[in-house]
Formats: structure tokens, sequence, C-alpha cells
């Protein structure tokens, strides 16, 4: 993909407004969500490329943003750098912090609560600290009714930037069939191979259907 996409050369149906607006926000990356906030490019400078600079500084801690900061950035405005600004404090005001930590299979469940009525497939990712404490949950991505495949790259991505320890993944069965299907063991192989070689062990993989659940973990597969 190199650095960035320029944003009209990528399908409209895949753009992250429209994406966003399809499968929810919890489904874009930190990249499409910045580029949902800053919105457009300026001039002759993509809004994927603006957006790839603040994502840049936004990895260097949450301290070096700063009004200064922004405006360095060739392209963004004094009103993109005070939107995000805005949101950024916004979050912090009113975003509940997950501290505790994941040690229980009850707190992980708690945390996959929604998944069990999910019409479609539903495979989401949770970044864990060293502490097993949630650092971000994400849709990684939503299938059909018996199917939502996701690959390693796709599901490790966001951890990557996450600076995770490890993470736990999970998805629904809505058929209500908790048992894990040929594919669903294959993926668990790969995750758990690709996280052993970048250094975030898959912690479990979880399947859920409304009444019950299956842990590879639990179940010795991990």
């Amino acid at each position: 993909m190199g650095q960035y996409r320029k944003l009209k050369n990528i399908p409209e149906i895949d753009r992250p407004r429209e994406k966003l607006a399809r499968k929810g926000q919890a489904a874009l990356s930190d990249f499409e969500l910045l580029e949902v906030l800053i919105g457009s490019g300026a001039g002759k400078i993509d809004v994927s490329a603006l957006a790839r600079q603040v994502q840049k500084l936004m990895q260097r801690g949450t301290q070096h943003i700063t009004f200064e900061s922004l405006l360095q950035i060739k392209g963004i405005s004094s009103a993109t750098a005070s939107k995000i600004l805005a949101s950024l404090e916004l979050a912090k005001r009113h975003l509940v912090l997950d501290i505790k930590p994941l040690k229980s299979q009850q707190d992980i469940l708690a945390r996959l609560d929604d998944l069990r009525t999910k019409p479609q497939e539903y495979f989401v990712c949770l970044s864990l600290d060293g502490g097993r404490r949630l650092l971000a949950q994400r849709t990684v991505t939503i299938g059909t009714l018996d199917s939502a495949l996701a690959h390693p790259r796709e599901v490790f991505s966001d951890p990557i930037v996450d600076r995770a320890a490890c993470i736990i993944v999970a998805h629904n069965h809505p058929s209500g069939n908790v048992q894990p299907s040929d594919k669903d063991i294959m993926l668990t192989q790969q995750l758990a191979a690709a996280g052993q070689l970048i250094g975030i062990p898959l912690h479990d993989h979880i399947i859920v259907t409304k009444t019950e659940q299956f842990s590879y973990r639990q179940n010795h597969l991990l």
C-alpha cells in the first residue's frame, strides 16, 4: 500500500466515512478515524497524507499533540487542529478508562456480551497491556450469517500500534453452535504463530453464542 493511499483512489464503499456508516466506528483503524476527523485535504495534500502525519505524532504520545505541533504539519489548519484537540479533550473527560484487569473468564465474557445477539459474525480483538488491562477493543471484520474471516495482518495491525502485551480475539456464532469450525481452528493456529513471531501472544480465542461460550485456552488448545 505504500505510505498511504489517496482517498480518491479508494473505492467509495471503502472510504472511511462510508465504512463508518456501514460498519460502525469500531471497525475503523486509528488512521481511518483520523481521516474522518480531518475531513478533507488541503490544496494538493490528500487527507490520507495529513492523517498519516497526525498518526505519527499521536504515536509519540498524546503529550506531543498540541496546537503548535499540529500546525507544524503542512496542510493542517488552525480549524482542523482545534477540532482534533477538542475531540481528544472530550474523550479524556467523558470516556471511562478500563482500569480493571481482565483476569477471569467472567471479566472477559462481560466485554463480549454484546456479541451474543449479533445476527452476523463479528470478529473482535482486545489489546491488553502487561497487567491484563484493556487498551482497546475493536471490531476487525463483520461477516455473513456464518462466516467472518480475518487475516493475521488485520488482527495485529492495531495491537502493534497499541504496544499490546497480548491479545484476545473473539467471535460469535449466530447459528447457536458454539463448537469451532475448521476455519476457526486454522485461523487460531495462524494467529498463535503470528503472535509468537511478533511478540504479542494470542492469550485466548473465544467463541460465543446466545447461551454458551467456547474458550481455546480453557480447552487446552492454546
